[in-house]
């Protein structure tokens, strides 16, 4: 069937507006940020993504949707995420690599009172020291955001794996 013939039920766009557009694009500009914290070794600024009592979770795709609660990685408050930071960097053994994320597709599925729910797609690309690279995760972002003296702030940031297959290597953060 030629494109143009093809039968939607849904609407492409959701909410247009300008309102909508301006959040979509400041979600954008923090994912990106957020990548660049990352893949850029920056770990340290890492925390500040998310609000005082922020959550971070990984779980994988089926777990969320049998909705079995044990996540892979769970960290709540900016002291258990500063924690995990400086165990990779002192105590944890791992063969050095980086990421590169690839994260698009923003989609605002909610407001309420305190922020907005959206959600966004990612892959991440790992590249050893030998110059290996391999697609590393792909999955969703399923976030919550606030605002914070005029800044986007992560209350929750859930990031499921479309894999049930987890490297060991899950170390850097997602």
């Amino acid at each position: 069937m030629p494109l143009d013939e093809k039968k939607t039920t849904a609407p492409l766009f959701q909410d247009a507006s300008p309102e909508a557009l301006a959040l979509r694009a400041r979600i954008d500009a923090f994912n990106a940020d957020y990548a660049n914290c990352v893949d850029s070794d920056r770990l340290e600024d890492w925390p500040a993504f998310f609000a005082e009592g922020g959550v971070y979770r990984v779980i994988t795709r089926e777990n969320r949707e049998r909705r079995l609660p044990v996540a892979l990685i769970y960290a709540r408050g900016q002291g258990m995420l500063s924690d995990r930071i400086t165990a990779l960097r002192t105590a944890n053994i791992y063969e050095p690599h980086v990421y590169c994320h690839q994260i698009g597709c923003v989609k605002v599925t909610g407001a309420d009172g305190a922020g907005w729910h959206a959600e966004s797609n990612f892959t991440i690309v790992r590249t050893m020291v030998s110059g290996a690279m391999v697609v590393f995760a792909c999955g969703r972002y399923v976030d919550r955001f606030v605002e914070a003296s005029g800044r986007l702030l992560l209350a929750e940031r859930t990031c499921v794996l479309d894999s049930k297959r987890v490297d060991t290597l899950l170390v850097i953060p997602v």
